[in-house]
């Protein structure tokens, strides 16, 4: 957390202030070092081409005399938050980074507990090669989530946290998707047939997109968009944080598991596991049975027996 649509709402919200920008001054309120200094000299002086987002960073495109000057990247991890202001009198509790532009107005990026990320990179690219697929975006396809499910064989849900895998989502649009998708989290991925790997991907996308239309989700005290809103999509949360309370689809009380070390919210009816392991455990048992009897048939009697049984 946050997450892609809360990472999506911050650019898109903070981009028409800063495209166009030229940054002025930088004042780093980590403890002073080279490489806040190094940050500094970077940043200082480019002109702020383009905002955009990639998975869960947020990328600021700098140039210098109409050449590309490397980029900012931020994470905002747990707490992290950014938003451009009027420069202020006085400072701005937990601000860890300000850059100054040359409009008078000020990007800050706060962050409380200090897990989020605020850095210079010279090649943008080559650092977040590593990321897979948007999820918004034309490449996902449900014959690539398909090929890709099959080729992983891992648990449902692990795999789509993997960011390797999947650009951006996180622990609570994934419980959503799966819960609409009918898959249960602890499904092997490689048993998705390509009905299922359609609807997941169609799930995926529409979550995503009616929480960006909300602005994200606040459950907490934490994220606010750059104007200093909550986002509003956790009214709509099917099961997400929803323990105990009824599936809003069919009643059946919402159960919470431990996937992967994270906490998981499930429908047990609407995302059923037991019917499938008891198909597999009824082949298994059948397998076994007809094994059973190929081994226990007589055995044909062999030409030489048959000559001494008739002497």
């Amino acid at each position: 957390m946050p997450e892609l649509p809360e990472v999506e709402t911050v650019v898109r919200l903070i981009r028409p202030k800063l495209v166009g920008r030229t940054i002025t001054g930088a004042e780093v309120h980590w403890r002073r070092t080279v490489v806040a200094r190094a940050f500094e000299e970077r940043v200082v002086g480019a002109r702020i081409v383009a905002v955009r987002r990639r998975a869960k960073y947020i990328v600021v495109d700098l140039a210098r005399r109409g050449r590309c000057a490397g980029a900012i990247l931020a994470h905002l991890r747990m707490t992290g938050r950014m938003h451009v202001e009027k420069r202020a009198v006085e400072s701005v509790p937990y601000a860890k980074v300000e850059l100054a532009l040359d409009d008078g107005r000020v990007l800050h990026f706060v962050d409380v507990r200090k897990f989020g990320r605020f850095e210079f990179t010279a090649d943008v690219e080559a650092r977040l090669a590593r990321i897979g697929p948007e999820p918004l975006e034309e490449e996902f396809t449900a014959a690539w989530l398909q090929d890709g499910l099959r080729a992983r064989r891992r648990l449902l849900k692990p795999l789509l946290l993997d960011q390797s895998f999947v650009a951006g989502l996180g622990n609570i649009y994934v419980d959503e998707a799966l819960h609409r998708a009918g898959l249960h989290p602890l499904a092997r991925s490689e048993r998705v047939n390509p009905e299922q790997s359609a609807r997941l991907r169609a799930e995926i996308r529409a979550v995503l997109a009616e929480a960006i239309e909300r602005e994200g989700s606040s459950f907490d005290t934490f994220y606010r968009t750059p104007e200093g809103n909550p986002g509003g999509y956790q009214d709509q949360f099917r099961v997400y944080g929803r323990d105990g309370k009824p599936c809003r689809a069919c009643g059946t009380t919402i159960v919470r598991l431990v996937v992967g070390q994270r906490g998981t919210h499930v429908c047990t009816v609407c995302q059923p596991r037991r019917a499938q392991s008891q198909k597999r455990r009824a082949r298994d048992v059948s397998s076994r049975a007809s094994s059973k009897r190929v081994r226990t048939r007589a055995p044909a009697p062999t030409a030489a027996s048959t000559s001494k049984d008739r002497a």
